[in-house]
């Protein structure tokens, strides 16, 4: 094999990694949902979900600690302390760097980089962590960032995913008081999102251990309360 050769395919298994790699931002792996936590729940909604009508990059940048997310494999090593921090570039793009602490106590980080895919509220991203010597940032191996809903002082975020398949809780502080979690709660309910599929993150400060998020809100069965 060439010298030529031996390196492009080298880049295309980077770039093949880069592509599962991509399919997620962080998230808390394991426990599973317990089965009494998946019977009746509301069906999902057939349309996507619905972002922000505006986000302001300026103040939505910063530091936001995750209290809950959908597991997701490549998160499997994280066992507490996840957070995410989002710094906005010259280009426009944001800047991304996820961290979490492992079983041994060690960091565990990744650096992204976000690109706005509707300017109008800038609550659409999509982000790759795929950044290849020579070639850039790849952003055919990036994934959806839809920021659902945010507080009117950027203290709490819902972070969510076209086909549903990714949501996070994200917030200011690392911990948020019941009456927010359950608020936060039935918006993800109003957005098609069954909450008991979110696991808590343990956070210094927050929450100590993990467990589906509809055991803390008191809506065991994900379904809308009635008003």
């Amino acid at each position: 094999m060439t010298k030529q050769g031996f390196l492009i395919g080298r880049l295309l298994a980077i770039s093949c990694l880069g592509l599962f790699m991509s399919q997620g931002l962080w998230a808390a792996a394991e426990p599973q949902t317990p089965p009494e936590a998946t019977t009746q729940l509301p069906p999902l909604s057939q349309a996507p979900p619905q972002t922000a009508p505006s986000v302001d990059l300026n103040q939505y940048t910063g530091k936001w600690y995750e209290i809950a997310a959908i597991p997701m494999y490549f998160e499997r090593k994280c066992v507490a302390n996840t957070t995410a921090e989002y710094t906005q570039t010259t280009s426009g793009e944001v800047s991304v760097f996820n961290s979490c602490e492992k079983s041994n106590g060690k960091r565990l980080s990744a650096v992204g980089l976000g690109r706005i895919v509707d300017p109008q509220s800038n609550a659409k991203l999509k982000v790759s962590f795929l950044n290849l010597p020579l070639l850039g940032w790849q952003f055919w191996a990036s994934g959806h960032y839809w920021i659902m809903d945010v507080a009117p002082d950027y203290s709490t975020a819902l972070i969510g995913h076209p086909d549903r398949k990714y949501g996070w809780i994200l917030a200011r502080t690392p911990q948020l008081s019941t009456e927010t979690l359950k608020a936060l709660s039935q918006k993800l309910v109003q957005q098609g999102y069954n909450p008991c599929d979110l696991i808590t993150m343990p956070q210094a400060g927050g929450l100590t251990s993990k467990q589906p998020l509809c055991t803390l809100t008191g809506n065991p069965t994900g379904a809308a309360t009635q008003p």
